[in-house]
């Protein structure tokens, strides 16, 4: 039995401004109804004794922790800089300003 008719896929077709053939209407149509019977089988199985699962393997967190370590000397930094003035980088001026 069809859930998604081709109607309504011609009007959230015209709604999101999507020019569809007839034939893609038709295409759509019943690929749209494999997707809602897919869905009514996992509702099915989804049952509140089984758990939501996000990612098929388990994760953790892989970032490291936040530990706070002293700065680098301002000398090292502008070690590799192509021009340095006053403890800082120095760079071309862009908007032509004094």
């Amino acid at each position: 039995m069809s859930t998604i008719s081709r109607d309504e896929v011609a009007r959230v077709a015209a709604l999101a401004r999507i020019e569809l053939r007839s034939d893609e209407l038709d295409r759509l149509a019943g690929e749209l109804d494999v997707i809602v019977d897919s869905i009514a089988k996992v509702s099915e199985v989804a049952t509140p004794d089984v758990p939501a699962t996000s990612h098929p393997l388990p994760m953790s967190n892989v970032f490291r922790a936040d530990v706070p370590v002293p700065a680098l000397p301002v000398e090292d930094v502008l070690a590799g800089a192509p021009d340095a003035e006053d403890g800082r980088f120095a760079v071309p001026q862009i908007l032509g300003e004094e």
